[in-house]
Order: structure tokens, then sequence, then C-alpha cells
């Protein structure tokens, strides 16, 4: 038998079904992270059929949406409802120094990892120096 001993998930449960929304936000985790040239982000989405998965980037705006549904029919019939249900939205601004044209996108486990290179421009580079008099004649003017 299961026992409960959170008082309130009934309450937010009934809210659920009346209001049809959960009454706690559903929250979408993530790490973030850097990796020489590549820029990561990892989003917990355990549950979650990867064909209601969508990614989109417009211009510097990330947004990852996912859909979780409760197993619904006849026989069916719910005991506890603790697990956030619904649709879960998550937005990064992500920096000009990101090439979001190759970004790649995988679904593993219950973790949606989205990998994304650092852009050729943002990419620290050695800078040549001349040697000569020109340095010279500019100090001088």
């Amino acid at each position: 038998m299961l026992m409960r001993t959170d008082p309130f998930r009934e309450i937010d449960r009934i809210a659920e079904q009346f209001f049809g929304t959960t009454a706690r936000p559903a929250v979408m985790h993530m790490d973030a992270y850097r990796d020489g040239d590549w820029f990561y982000a990892a989003f917990d989405l355990p549950g979650v059929d990867p064909d209601s998965i969508e990614c989109t980037v417009e211009r510097n705006v990330l947004t990852v949406r996912a859909e979780r549904k409760r197993p619904t029919g006849d026989k069916v019939e719910l005991v506890a409802a603790e697990r956030p249900m619904g649709t879960f939205t998550r937005q990064l601004f992500l920096g000009d120094t990101l090439d979001t044209d190759k970004l790649e996108a995988g679904y593993e486990a219950g973790v949606l990892t989205l990998r994304i290179p650092v852009a050729e421009r943002a990419k620290p580079r050695r800078v040549s120096i001349s040697v000569g008099d020109t340095g010279r004649r500019q100090l001088a003017n």
C-alpha cells in the first residue's frame, strides 16, 4: 500500500483536475557548461516522449519545449500524482560567440543534450606582430 506524507498533494491533484493546470510550476532542470570549443546544455526530461520535444533557435534565443502526459484509459486509476505533467518550456539567451547553425541535439536516458560549437570568430587567435620602423614613426608624430 502507498502512504502519503504531504497533505497538500491531494489539493494539488484536485486543482489540476478542476482547472486543467498544475498547481505547482513545472521545472525543467538544466546544466550548461563549456568544454573546449563546444557549449553544452543538458535538460532533465524523464518520461517525456522524444516526439513531443521541440527545440528552436530564433536569433540568439534557444527555446526547448516538451510535454509529459499522464497514462489514460478506462482502467487507469490514479493512486499518486507527484510528478509534474503538462508542457515544459525553457529559454536560453545565447551569445554571439556560438554557431547556432551547427547545433546538435540528442535525447538519451531522459536527458536532452544540446551541443553548440563556439564560433570561429570567438576562438582565441594569435595576432602576428610586424617588425620594422613603422611603429617608431607613429610614436614620433
